[in-house]
């Protein structure tokens, strides 16, 4: 049932992200992605240079010169936000949770995707609100109204305790999403490691990649990485549901906490690419649309 404080923080939202689409990149999304295919423009007499492939050897044939086909990018895409709701992503150490930042950054690619006419779907899992077996999916589709239906589904999200985790997620998605599509999936990516001392998520992040283009948005959170001088501290660990203390004072415990933390992150950072998947890192404590705006940069760069 919607509320009306709900409501209001969907518009304040949808107000916020549609500034930086406008301001910053509605662009530099258009370059950054290719369209799913090219169709047939139009015939045109050739010239010196042309592809000589591309002649078009029935109208060469009807008028005694040749001709060349012209074609133009299908514009269209079908993107999809996956995006993580578990109990993780409710930790923010600084300006917001890593959940918020999620939110926000789904509602700033859903406004820049409608922008260019693409059709967005969305994926959200480990919310409180769903059971330890399910996800919660909107169709790909266009329009206002479903912009701001997924913003308010990113809202309503709150991180909760499931069993549904990313590496179920990205199975998921490979079931239920047949065309080729762009897909965003935003997690900390933080799991336990297989046999092959690879995150449970490696193996369908590499089969969904073979067919999908895939976009990892990493959430992180500064403290994540470096603990702050604070004496003893009582620290959660959402994965396990421990509850430990841990001296902070100790400068051997703070460096043992730093390698800890960056050995894990050498994982994540090597499986992505592994699986020759793009990686953006968006923190907690910084503005997140200069971090976009770097990557739609370089991407546009790539393709050129």
């Amino acid at each position: 049932m919607l509320t009306e404080e709900l409501m209001r923080e969907v518009r304040r939202l949808e107000i916020r992200a549609r500034r930086r689409v406008d301001d910053l990149f509605g662009g530099q999304y258009h370059s950054a992605f290719k369209g799913q295919g090219i169709e047939f423009a139009e015939v045109r007499e050739y010239q010196p240079g042309d592809e000589v492939r591309t002649i078009d050897w029935n109208v060469t044939a009807r008028t005694g010169h040749p001709y060349v086909k012209r074609f133009t990018e299908e514009r269209q895409l079908t993107v999809i936000l996956s995006v993580d709701c578990s109990q993780s992503t409710a930790f923010g150490s600084v300006k917001r949770s890593k959940h918020q930042l999620a939110c926000e950054v789904g509602a700033v690619l859903t406004l820049a995707a409608g922008r260019n006419n693409d059709r967005v779907g969305l994926q959200v899992y480990g919310s409180e609100h769903l059971s330890d077996v399910e996800s919660f999916h909107l169709r790909p589709s266009k329009g206002k109204k479903h912009a701001r239906r997924i913003i308010r589904e990113l809202i309503d999200a709150s991180p909760g305790q499931s069993q549904f985790n990313l590496s179920d997620a990205l199975r998921e998605l490979g079931r239920t999403h047949r065309r080729r599509a762009i897909m965003f999936v935003m997690s900390d990516f933080l799991s336990g490691l297989n046999n092959a001392g690879e995150p449970d998520w490696a193996k369908p992040l590499r089969m969904l990649a073979q067919k999908h283009e895939i976009v990892a948005i990493q959430l992180t959170d500064p403290l994540e990485f470096e603990l702050p001088k604070a004496g003893l501290i009582r620290m959660h660990d959402p994965m396990t549901g421990k509850r430990f203390t841990v001296d902070t004072a100790s400068r051997r415990v703070r460096d043992r906490y730093h390698q800890q933390a960056m050995r894990e992150q050498a994982v994540i950072t090597q499986t992505l690419s592994k699986a020759r998947v793009d990686r953006i890192e968006l923190g907690t404590d910084r503005n997140y649309v200069d971090d976009l705006v770097r990557y739609f940069h370089q991407r546009e760069m790539h393709r050129r």
